[in-house]
């Protein structure tokens, strides 16, 4: 690799049962460990989502109920998977839309905290879009020359994006060489955000609403005069790092700047 790495670097891909991040579940993760001398470590896990698989995500990725059907439940990898990505910062393809929010949502299922602050995070599809937008298999041709002939198999979709990003660092010399610099290019974050996604934001000391009609106003407020309004929070399709701070509020407890 040509990233000047401090720490080692995961790069990893989840294959799912479908794309709603918030109740899809994980059927298949792959991890290639970079370590910053250049040794990688593989790690591959199969997965009992405990829900049926769609026909049309076994379409794309092959994998069936009776290919799961034996497969150890999530919260049974979940301590070893953690323990695998220790002090490390994560890389993927698509990981900041798709895989890291479902995999939090798995975590928090199996009532384990999963801590992205600290982490640099980056993502070759961002890099890819910015500069040539198309998919995993477009761009692995597109900077490596090679046909993706394993496409949607989580191993080699690692492998793939490894050699994507690769290829982008060869092709580009103004991209940086850092993991912190590429996770500023790839996931650039107002830091006025609470939550990873930017529903809860900070104006000046207090936590504020940043959607719909209730943007700008405080968490305070709304706990007092529009509790309803946080409750809907809670039961709808919002991440668990944004509910988790709504559920406090509702019980008096606000987040500190």
């Amino acid at each position: 690799m040509k990233l000047n790495l401090e720490r080692p670097l995961a790069v990893f891909d989840i294959e799912s049962t479908g794309i709603n991040r918030k109740t899809d579940r994980v059927i298949d993760l792959a991890i290639i460990k970079i370590m910053p001398n250049g040794e990688q470590k593989d790690y591959t896990y199969r997965v009992n989502p405990g829900i049926p698989i769609p026909k049309e995500s076994t379409d794309i990725h092959g994998i069936t109920d009776a290919d799961v059907e034996q497969a150890t439940f999530f919260k049974e990898i979940a301590p070893d998977v953690i323990h695998r990505l220790e002090n490390c910062d994560l890389g993927g393809f698509n990981i900041v839309h798709f895989d890291i929010p479902l995999l939090c949502e798995e975590y928090a299922r199996a009532g384990i905290p999963f801590i992205l602050e600290g982490r640099q995070i980056i993502d070759a599809q961002r890099i890819y879009h910015k500069k040539e937008p198309r998919d995993l298999s477009a761009a692995l041709a597109f900077y490596c020359g090679k046909k993706h002939t394993g496409a949607h198999g989580a191993l080699k979709d690692v492998e793939a994006t490894i050699h994507v990003l690769e290829g982008q660092l060869d092709t580009y010399p103004d991209l940086p060489h850092t993991p912190k610099s590429l996770n500023e290019y790839c996931n650039p974050r107002d830091r006025a955000w609470i939550d990873y996604t930017g529903r809860l934001k900070w104006e000046s000391e207090e936590a504020v609403i940043n959607f719909g009609k209730n943007k700008g106003r405080t968490l305070r407020n709304l706990a007092t005069d529009d509790p309803g309004f946080l409750k809907w929070i809670l039961k709808t399709d919002f991440p668990s790092d944004t509910q988790d701070i709504i559920r406090n509020a509702l019980a008096g407890r606000y987040p500190k700047k």
